[in-house]
């Protein structure tokens, strides 16, 4: 076989239906985010970041900096290895208890990404516990379906958000058999919001634990940031909540929070937890900062919403459709991959606006779409500049025949 070849061959296929992946050279300023400047073959220039998922620009936030400064100047820049082998460090500690007080549970366990956490807590509990049967929701990120696979246990997929179509298949299961229900809250994609209390009262029903990844709500909603279980008053009904620090939490890394016996679990079965090196503690002081910071503080959330109800209002307004969900994140549907690179390409080369374009596999095809995900860093001219640009190029398609979503 010839594998360059081969690699060539697939890449420009690709590259031909539009789906193929341009990383931007980008650096963010310090102090000034959204602000950012592009490094590219004719030189440097300051453009905006509209689809960061920095959604409270936490990771610029002076106590963020200054905690993992001090963290920095105190340990040094790594953790010298998994925690197992080079010990545990003080900050990872202080973390874990930070989380596990965030969503009211007794315990809370770090990973190096969301990705990770969702692959090695599922991963393990499915595997581990014998006969278990996981129910999943058919939207659910990669890292949960990879983590489910990775298991081998015995899968049952429902309908996206869909409570009828998981009872019947909970009520067709073995009625002795292990089940773990596993859901997000908020969808990243469409921007919807799980039946969190419905699917509660049906893993009550059918003696099902619940695992529910909040990594896109963690830190946006309840009052201290819990999430979509904390603003409905449902945290103590989840088994298991997933969450990131690369988000709203503006760091990197991720967790789960539990019983003190259900970590002790994972940590002591999981090997995505057991060989893998540990965060580095200054990466760990700075998350702990930013969760209290958040637990005390609304005025990023409520900043948030009303920059994200100025963009709705704005986009209605011009007739450029977006999913009309009740979350933070706007999708604005193209439809179409080559026209939505198009539109993504124009708005970094003429207005200097970044929005990555979001194509197949991340969303069905047919289903293209800029992801645009306003934050309180966000100025009203921003908001302005983004929709004048938009609307134009909106414009621009239609009347050179590149039709675009309908309203």
């Amino acid at each position: 076989m010839q594998y360059q070849d081969y690699f060539r061959h697939r890449l420009s296929q690709l590259r031909d239906e539009g789906n193929y992946r341009v990383f931007i050279d980008l650096e963010r300023h310090c102090g000034a985010f959204p602000g950012a400047k592009q490094f590219g073959p004719n030189g440097q220039r300051d453009v905006t970041i509209w689809c960061s998922n920095d959604y409270l620009g936490m990771g610029q936030h002076k106590d963020v900096l200054a905690a993992m400064h001090g963290a920095l100047d105190q340990c040094g820049a790594g953790a010298g290895g998994t925690r197992n082998i080079a010990g545990t460090t003080h900050h990872h500690v202080l973390l874990e208890q930070e989380l596990a007080d965030l969503h009211g549970k007794e315990s809370a366990l770090l990973f190096t990404s969301g990705y990770v956490s969702n692959w090695a807590a599922l991963g393990t509990l499915a595997s581990q516990i014998p006969d278990c049967i996981v129910f999943s929701d058919s939207l659910n990120h990669a890292s949960m379906i990879e983590g489910i696979r990775h298991s081998r246990a015995a899968k049952v997929i429902w309908n996206h958000n869909d409570v009828a179509d998981l009872e019947a298949k909970l009520a067709a299961a073995p009625k002795d058999a292990p089940k773990l229900i596993a859901f997000e809250s908020v969808y990243s994609m469409d921007g919807d919001i799980a039946p969190i209390r419905e699917i509660c009262d049906l893993a009550d029903k059918y003696g099902a634990m619940t695992y529910l990844d909040e990594v896109h709500a963690v830190g946006l909603y309840g009052p201290r940031g819990g999430g979509i279980a904390e603003r409905e008053g449902l945290m103590d009904r989840i088994t298991v909540i997933e969450g990131t620090l690369g988000k709203a939490f503006g760091v990197v890394g991720g967790y789960i929070a539990a019983s003190d016996e259900l970590c002790d679990f994972v940590r002591s079965f999981a090997s995505g937890f057991i060989f893998t090196t540990a965060l580095p503690p200054a990466v760990a002081a700075g998350a702990a900062a930013s969760v209290r910071h958040l637990k005390g503080s609304s005025g990023e959330r409520d900043l948030q919403k009303t920059r994200v109800a100025q963009l709705r209002a704005r986009l209605d307004a011009i007739g450029i459709p977006h999913i009309p969900n009740p979350s933070h994140i706007i999708p604005v549907m193209v439809g179409d991959p080559v026209k939505c690179k198009f539109i993504s390409d124009t708005l970094l080369d003429e207005y200097g606006i970044y929005i990555q374009p979001i194509n197949y596999p991340t969303v069905p095809k047919g289903t293209e779409r800029l992801r645009i995900t306003p934050s309180p860093v966000h100025t009203e001219a921003d908001l302005d500049h983004l929709v004048t640009a938009l609307g134009a190029l909106w414009q621009q398609c239609q009347m050179a025949q590149i039709p675009v979503a309908a309203e």
